[in-house]
């Protein structure tokens, strides 16, 4: 059962790891919940928290492609498939919009300006 759940709970725990350093601080300064100085502080971070948010989420679509073989060779229904690819969806954005953000601010700043 935890097999079936792997990729989706490997997805989103790489997700928050990516937005660690750029989405969260982002979000909770806009609701204002935090200062400009945790954002500063998780950016300090970022070199660990990106690469390793790029790497659980290449590790969720290995286990999700593993999962779906074994499925197909066995001839088995895989349980929560559609759940699975959410999170790999959602997880793959987040992680996507964490490196736009990281690697080209000056395109992502006039977007964020013209709200």
């Amino acid at each position: 059962m935890l097999e079936n759940r792997l990729p989706a709970v490997t997805s989103v725990l790489s997700a928050g790891l990516a937005a660690s350093c750029c989405i969260l601080p982002i979000a909770l300064i806009a609701v204002g919940l935090a200062s400009a100085e945790f954002m500063i502080s998780m950016m300090r971070y970022e070199w660990l928290t990106l690469p390793l948010g790029v790497a659980g989420l290449i590790g969720a679509f290995v286990a999700y492609a593993r999962c779906l073989q074994q499925c197909v060779t066995t001839g088995c229904q895989f349980v929560g498939q559609r759940v699975n690819q959410a999170f790999l969806i959602l997880g793959t954005a987040i992680v996507a919009t964490a490196l736009l953000l990281r690697f080209f601010p000056s395109w992502t700043s006039h977007i964020l300006q013209a709200n």
